[in-house]
């Protein structure tokens, strides 16, 4: 099973990022995905290596901003951050793209 690398992201690296981090840990176990994660402000985000970001609707017009080669790191933007729905949701279909579920 390959290894995925999910960073979770928001403005200063501590708090929603974290609350979204707890929530997708429940997600990943019920899917039964090895993942590495961390967490991160925007700005650090940028020059890290992740497989994944996730982070929540309201900052996609900072990351707008970099250019991240979505290629390499696929980008999710959640409404509700702590919503397992919503992850799950969103995830699902990128770990399949990705062949790790």
């Amino acid at each position: 099973m390959k290894n995925i690398t999910i960073l979770f992201v928001c403005g200063a690296g501590l708090g929603s990022s974290f609350a979204a981090q707890m929530s997708t840990e429940d997600v990943l176990n019920k899917l039964g995905v090895d993942a590495n994660l961390e967490h991160t402000d925007i700005s650090s985000a940028v020059s890290m290596k992740a497989d994944l970001i996730i982070t929540a609707e309201n900052f996609r017009s900072q990351f707008e901003k970099y250019s991240i080669d979505e290629s390499k790191t696929k980008l999710v933007y959640l409404k509700n951050i702590v919503s397992k729905v919503e992850i799950e949701e969103k995830i699902t279909p990128i770990l399949k793209e990705m062949e790790i579920i």
